[in-house]
């Protein structure tokens, strides 16, 4: 294509403004901003045809002079962002369909190809963008910006959409009944009400009128400082997996994150909020490790395949022998387990066979019809009932092995192994 041909092409359509005109042909040089290059070639084309250069003295029909608000939308942004925190930013323009038409238009008047140079939306995202990263001290990112500006030129206004931010750390869990997340009622549905006789509404009887089974959860008792510390709209609990409700969490924890939807701050002091967290949580629960993360942290701490090592106190139906125990619990160690769902989950989990590695076992009789034992196991193993054979959907088993009945009065999680080394990865953890 003979640009100086098309350039006078389109300057018959005036008037045509230097960024319009300098737009159709942006992939042809670089360096130069589109009403920097549309001026260029408005002066080449004067020269060549030996005319006086003359500006266009109205406004672009093309663009409708929103090519001369680039600085006005950036105060805008920078106006709209005032009292967030943020560190990066991306910029999005909603086109008036009139000048989509209008670009459309011009291309086929000035017989230029329909993918030749750029468009009015990328022109205005990269200018404004520019002008909003100077006002506000910020960098863009095109992939995971801290907030994004919506520019809705038809209205003349900025709407702000303010990603997630995610705190990282590790949980432990010291008292028992406390489940990791919100257990809304089955009876009411989380409502809290039910159908009184004479018609109406009244407390739900199952829950006493809160919605849920458990007054507190792992959730309840971490995402709230987190969710004020950083001025949100909604805190979501994410865990590497989870215990049991009756069981402890100990050790160095489970590793967790909590997400804050709409952050106005997104970097609290990490020490200070972990203890105000420890503070809130009145030791029932503990946390540790606290860090400000990155969104990839959610998906890495969700698809963890931890496996975990569990300490169980279990009672038995009748007097076991030392050396009874020692031989059952060297036929569990290092097993291959085949586990039919279990009974206690069968309502709200799919029926199906799962097998599981026992890494390692070992026990002490501690009276004889009392025991402790330690078990190391993969991901996803029921310990439970790896120790009662629940009827027979456990095999093999400790009651099995035992040729007595066997139930884990008290459980304990003393350790999540196998972490992703993620975790201690800088560019999923920020400092």
């Amino acid at each position: 294509m003979d640009v100086l041909s098309a350039a006078r092409r389109v300057v018959e359509e005036d008037p045509v403004c230097d960024a319009c005109l300098g737009r159709q042909f942006a992939d042809r040089s670089f360096g130069l901003t589109n009403a920097e290059r549309g001026r260029a070639l408005r002066i080449a084309v004067a020269l060549e045809d030996d005319e006086d250069f003359e500006e266009p003295d109205e406004e672009c029909w093309v663009c409708e002079g929103f090519t001369d608000e680039f600085e006005a939308y950036a105060e805008r942004v920078a106006d709209a962002l005032s009292g967030i925190d943020f560190e990066t930013y991306q910029v999005g323009t909603r086109t008036p369909p009139l000048v989509e038409e209008n670009e459309a238009l011009l291309r086929e008047l000035s017989e230029l190809p329909e993918d030749a140079g750029e468009r009015f939306k990328s022109e205005f995202n990269r200018e404004v963008g520019k002008r909003v990263g100077r006002l506000t001290g910020t960098e863009v990112d095109f992939e995971r910006p801290d907030v994004l500006a919506l520019l809705n030129l038809e209205r003349g206004d900025v709407d702000v959409q303010i990603n997630p931010a995610f705190v990282f750390g590790r949980y432990r869990k010291l008292e028992r009944d406390i489940p990791q997340t919100k257990w809304p009622c089955r009876e009411c549905g989380g409502s809290g009400k039910q159908l009184a006789e004479g018609g109406g509404e009244e407390p739900c009887d199952y829950c006493g009128g809160s919605g849920y089974l458990y007054d507190e959860s792992v959730e309840q008792l971490t995402a709230p400082p987190v969710l004020d510390a950083m001025d949100g709209e909604e805190a979501i609990f994410h865990g590497a997996g989870r215990e049991d409700v009756d069981a402890l969490m100990l050790g160095t924890g489970r590793p967790f994150v909590i997400e804050v939807k709409e952050p106005r701050r997104r970097t609290p002091d990490a020490a200070a909020l972990e203890r105000e967290i420890n503070e809130f949580a009145g030791g029932a629960v503990e946390v540790e490790d606290l860090r400000l993360a990155t969104h990839e942290m959610v998906e890495r701490v969700k698809e963890l395949d931890a496996s975990k090592v569990y300490r169980a106190q279990v009672e038995f139906d009748e007097p076991v022998e030392e050396a009874d125990l020692a031989a059952a619990i060297e036929e569990l160690d290092g097993a291959t387990v085949e586990q039919f769902t279990p009974n206690r989950v069968d309502h709200r989990r799919a029926s199906r066979t799962r097998v599981r590695e026992v890494y390692d076992v070992d026990g002490r009789l501690e009276d004889p019809t009392h025991a402790e034992v330690d078990i190391h196991g993969a991901g996803g193993l029921y310990i439970k009932e790896l120790v009662s054979g629940d009827e027979g959907r456990t095999e093999p088993s400790l009651a099995g092995a035992l040729g007595v009945g066997a139930e884990v009065t008290a459980l304990d999680v003393v350790a999540v192994e196998g972490e992703d080394e993620a975790f201690d990865r800088p560019e999923y953890l920020l400092e």
